[in-house]
């Protein structure tokens, strides 16, 4: 069966019951679907809020190169995990979501049903316990498209910007680089899924569902860090922006990159492609960057990976590696 062959409300009754609704709200949903808009509380006084959109054929394929199928539920996995990390970036603690679903006549309502699974167990699973989705939209469209707006609570903390870091500080990562990129490298590769190892479908599912650490946001925010984001565009294109936000240096130790491109070897080997690349430019992991100040021990689930430093002499704010300046690469909507 196909959405076409549905109403609306019929589509609706079929994706309620796996989005955790009705009596299984988070505490901050005051006010699920069924009217025109959701109640959401707000005890902070103050709310953080992010959206993103993921597009068929620009964000994800139906079916990618190498013959591997995307599910309902990856999508609604990397849905949530997306959004999630955002709130997570800010160190925050995301309290509900909406969702907008735009899809082609033509699209099974299993699809449907299983990326209402997905998104629900993104949320579970990863962590974001205080979480729940409080409505949404459907429409019509030529492709599938999923927009989600999440918002989420400081807990009477203050946010985290990309501002505040200072030279001095130490610069340290929460996650992993370069596992989405690779998993990505193999879908889009001749190389079927069958034929992969575990190690190498477990990256190809890395980019289909992505582990953002939804812990280290909050630890790092009550860990007195001074500046942190959502690594989804790269590492270096990502440390720039943190770099240029903060007016510093981000010199990165090359000893930790390589320790990162070790675990790429799976994919590396087989696609015969230097892993650095993708630990320096492959976005969508969705770790945290963040700096704290000298002196202290990072949280649990950080390791320091770098220095953060002052700009010299008609220097301007950047990204180095070991002292030398390095090009930003990474992932840009319009420039691909």
């Amino acid at each position: 069966m196909t959405v076409s062959g549905l109403s609306e409300s019929g589509l609706l009754d079929r994706i309620f019951p796996r989005l955790a609704l009705g009596s299984r709200h988070g505490a901050a949903t005051l006010l699920g679907p069924g009217d025109d808009a959701a109640i959401v509380a707000a005890p902070d006084g103050r709310t953080v809020i992010s959206i993103d959109t993921q597009v068929q054929d620009q964000d994800f394929r139906l079916e990618w190169p190498n013959g591997y199928r995307t599910t309902g539920f990856d999508v609604g996995w990397k849905a949530a995990a997306q959004n999630l990390s955002d709130i997570n970036a800010m160190g925050a603690t995301a309290t509900s979501m909406v969702v907008s679903l735009t899809l082609p006549p033509d699209t099974p309502v299993s699809w449907v049903e299983d990326l209402a699974d997905g998104l629900t167990a993104g949320i579970r699973n990863l962590g974001a316990q205080d979480c729940s989705v409080a409505g949404g939209d459907l429409g019509r469209g030529r492709e599938i498209s999923v927009s989600v707006a999440v918002l989420g609570t400081l807990s009477g903390g203050t946010a985290v910007l990309r501002s505040g870091a200072r030279p001095g500080d130490v610069l340290a990562l929460a996650g992993t680089v370069g596992r989405a990129a690779a998993g990505l490298a193999l879908l889009e590769s001749a190389t079927g899924p069958d034929t992969l190892t575990p190690e190498q479908r477990n990256l190809m599912t890395l980019q289909c569902r992505p582990l953002p650490p939804l812990a280290a946001g909050p630890l790092a925010r009550t860990g007195g860090a001074t500046a942190m984001l959502d690594i989804s565009d790269g590492l270096l294109r990502d440390g720039t922006r943190l770099a240029r936000a903060s007016n510093v240096i981000l010199d990165f130790d090359p000893q930790e990159l390589v320790r990162l491109a070790a675990g790429l070897e799976p994919a590396s080997t087989l696609l015969k492609t230097d892993p650095m690349r993708w630990v320096l430019a492959g976005g969508e992991d969705h770790g945290l960057l963040a700096t704290f100040p000298p002196g202290i021990q990072v949280p649990a689930g950080f390791t320091a990976i770098g220095s953060v430093q002052a700009p010299g002499h008609n220097e301007s704010p950047g990204i180095k590696i070991a002292g030398q300046a390095a090009d930003t690469g990474g992932w840009d909507h319009f420039a691909h």
